[in-house]
């Protein structure tokens, strides 16, 4: 077993030329130890820093409305101070709010509020710059030296919400394991890396192409595709890299008949699709072709079948790859997607539907499995698209694996909050959520709920609101809803929100009720 005075050895001169890869692995296994899941009671002691950087495309990352506010998410990371000799170190760009930390302090069960808030710092890095977290903190020395003497070092550990080099050379600095995957493995989570894992694991996943660096190469690719399938009616373009959609686009081949494979020679269609790129339809309103097309000799595009139905789903399945190399299947979630092509994320009902909801998780078993082979740890997410079949009354599903996420998700902070709400549990036998009385919940979920006439709510407005219709999430009844991104909603008229139901249909009611109260009470 590493020691945490054999990792330390790593600061010392005649360590310093240790590779930063070999001292961040071998901080890693200091998890095994110091990392307890959150379903456990747990009383030893403990120091968490939480650093939620959203360490993605930054450019990509500004087309979200309010995403300075995104680094809030975590904050059901709060769940943590249940346990009573637990410390957490929660650091973000900007100071939050005292009356959004008092509202996740307040929904903690079984301890008070005041209690868990002893055991909780906050610091900020005062830095709105688009830049991620974590940079932003390394670029401050001072307070790298304040979060270390907030921790005992040989109890603690960081966690983030996605990992890179920068997330690395923060662990590295503050001397602390990371929970979150090496970012020398971040290839197995981009769309080629995914479609990799897929064919490793015989889960089923649309015909695409290989990865390139070029708009040559990507029109002699998608044209390659479509000779695969001359049925094809569109193909989506894909940076290999993106962010809840935003990197794909799609490319309607209905408009190019006249080259379809078995009209024309290879090199004709070919050129008839790189000319087509300009006309390509993208999930962002304000994304060109000049932009999008700059990013793929630094990211790399595929081409990818589109997957056409009239009745399609777009369930995903969460998984984690613990510090033990034990993999667990956490949930399964519908997901709602928007967009001009249905490709960006809204939200989420938890669970998947019954039909297909312990097939995803089987394949989503495989490819943790095989992820961790690779030696990945902690979260990751399986999106897929399901087609349904035959009678419409009782479908059979087409499902075809999508993507993999290596990182945190939007279906990851409603887990955490049902979880923290209730005390509960998630059972892989069934993929159904019981609370800690045995009893089924379920619930819908979005980071999207957003309207102009509710710019201007503060969050203490939004409680008013909330309580006099008698929708806050109820301990007692174990129903209601709990909210999230409460530092959108003044600028932006945006808030996210995780209501708990007795099932699909009271939650989505719950859902509806919150939407109409605040309807009803920003009327101009």
């Amino acid at each position: 077993m590493v020691t945490a005075k054999e990792v330390a050895t790593a600061t010392e001169p005649a360590a310093l030329q240790v590779d930063d890869s070999l001292r961040f692995q071998q901080f890693q296994k200091l998890l095994r130890d110091r990392w307890r899941s959150t379903d456990d009671f747990d009383t030893q002691e403990r120091h968490i820093v939480v650093v939620p950087s959203l360490s993605l495309d930054q450019e990509e990352l500004q087309k979200i409305e309010g995403v300075n506010h995104y680094e809030e998410r975590l904050l059901f990371s709060l769940i943590r101070l249940r346990n009573p000799n637990t410390h957490l170190v929660y650091v973000t760009s900007q100071p939050l709010h005292p009356s959004i930390v008092d509202y996740y302090l307040e929904l903690l069960p079984g301890i008070p509020s005041s209690h868990a808030r002893d055991r909780l710092t906050l610091f900020a890095a005062y830095d709105a710059s688009r830049k991620p977290l974590s940079q932003k903190v390394l670029e401050r020395p001072r307070l790298l030296e304040r979060i270390r003497k907030a921790v005992d070092p040989q109890h603690a550990y960081m966690t983030c919400y996605n990992s890179t080099h920068w997330e690395r050379e923060l662990s590295l600095a503050l001397g602390l394991p990371l929970l979150a995957l090496d970012p020398d493995l971040l290839y197995w989570g981009t769309k080629s890396g995914s479609r990799e894992i897929f064919r490793r694991c015989g889960v089923p996943h649309p015909i695409g192409s290989e990865l390139v660096f070029s708009e040559a190469e990507l029109a002699t690719v998608t044209a390659e595709v479509w000779e695969q399938d001359p049925s094809l009616k569109r193909i989506v373009i894909k940076l290999n890299e993106g962010f809840s959609g935003e990197g794909n686009a799609l490319l309607d081949l209905r408009k190019l008949e006249e080259y379809a494979p078995g009209n024309a020679e290879h090199g004709d269609r070919v050129r008839a699709i790189a000319k087509s790129f300009s006309c390509l339809s993208f999930q962002c309103d304000t994304e060109t072709w000049e932009h999008f097309s700059a990013k793929i000799p630094v990211l790399g595009a595929i081409a990818e079948a589109f997957v056409e139905g009239d009745h399609k789903e777009s369930p995903s399945v969460q998984g984690r790859i613990t510090p033990l190399g034990e993999v667990e299947i956490l949930s399964t979630h519908d997901q709602e997607l928007g967009g001009p092509d249905g490709q960006i994320f809204l939200g989420c009902s938890f669970p998947a539907r019954p039909d297909y909801r312990l097939e995803i998780q089987e394949m989503g078993q495989r490819i943790g499995e095989e992820l961790a082979r690779q030696g990945a740890l902690e979260r990751y997410g399986v999106d897929f698209i399901a087609v349904a079949k035959g009678d419409p009354a009782a479908p059979e599903w087409d499902l075809q694996a999508i993507e993999i996420n290596l990182r945190k998700g939007g279906t990851t902070h409603p887990l955490m909050a049902m979880k923290m709400l209730t005390e509960g549990q998630f059972h892989q036998a069934d993929g159904l959520f019981y609370t800690k009385q045995e009893q089924v919940r379920y619930y819908r979920a979005s980071d999207n709920l957003q309207k102009p006439q509710y710019q201007g709510l503060l969050p203490s407005d939004l409680m008013d609101i909330i309580v006099t219709k008698q929708l806050h999430f109820n301990s007692i009844s174990g129903v209601g809803a709990a909210f999230h991104l409460m530092g959108c909603l003044s600028e932006y008229g945006k808030v996210g929100l995780t209501c708990i139901g007795t099932s699909p249909d009271h939650a989505r009611e719950i859902y509806d009720q919150v939407v109409a109260a605040l309807d009803e009470s920003t009327q101009a």
